[in-house]
């Protein structure tokens, strides 16, 4: 038997494949969930009660039902009424469906952290509502959310493994698959697990960095 670093650059190019794979399913998933997010975010704020009312059920649905339950309905339920969705798409949605309720609470904590002020002053200088939110309320709310938010890309990364279940070839589905053709189980998704952590931390350092850079000085 090969020992474990021999083994490990033998199936090295197999999970940086996964790898691959996982990192653009979280690219995507989470600029959906961003766009999600801002909207509901915003319209849980400064919407009227129907769109709160679709918001709210929105969210509420999404936070109360688990994400693989989720991926299920979009790849093996959607057939059942005509519609299909590559695995791949099918992670991408919803992950970033799912993302893009959670994300939304991050973004409305931050509006509603801004002073209601801001707001007046805005109006009484001629901007409109639209102009006050897009100019005043947005720049602030981004930098205000991201300490909160970057737990979400940090979960998001994680909770990609997922996507295995519904037979995406990512990282965790490379993992299984050597696992499988070798039967050395614990060797492989340590190997799995390490390659999460190494893109975790990098990803992680790359947040802190932006948040010290565009940290609202005395906040």
């Amino acid at each position: 038997m090969t020992s474990f670093f021999e083994y490990a650059i033998e199936i090295a190019p197999v999970l940086l494949r996964g790898a691959s794979m996982t990192l653009q399913i979280v690219a995507l998933a989470i600029v959906l969930g961003i766009a999600l997010g801002v909207l509901v975010g915003l319209a849980r704020v400064y919407a009227g009660r129907t769109a709160y009312a679709f918001c709210t059920v929105y969210v509420e649905a999404i936070r109360g039902t688990p994400l693989l339950v989720q991926l299920f309905l979009l790849y093996f339920g959607l057939p059942s009424v005509g519609i299909y969705i590559s695995s791949f798409w099918a992670a991408v949605i919803g992950m970033g469906i799912n993302s893009g309720a959670y994300q939304s609470e991050y973004f409305r904590g931050a509006i509603q952290s801004i002073r209601s002020g801001q707001m007046l002053a805005a109006r009484s200088i001629g901007m409109n509502r639209r102009q006050a939110i897009q100019s005043i309320i947005v720049p602030q709310m981004l930098r205000r959310a991201l300490p909160s938010w970057s737990n979400e890309l940090m979960y998001m990364i994680k909770y990609s493994s997922l996507a295995y279940m519904i037979q995406t070839p990512e990282l965790m589905a490379a993992a299984k698959e050597m696992s499988a053709q070798t039967f050395r189980t614990f060797e492989t998704f340590l190997l799995a697990g390490l390659i999460y952590l190494v893109i975790v931390a990098i990803v992680s350092r790359a947040l802190m960095s932006l948040e010290n850079r565009i940290k609202i000085p005395g906040l």
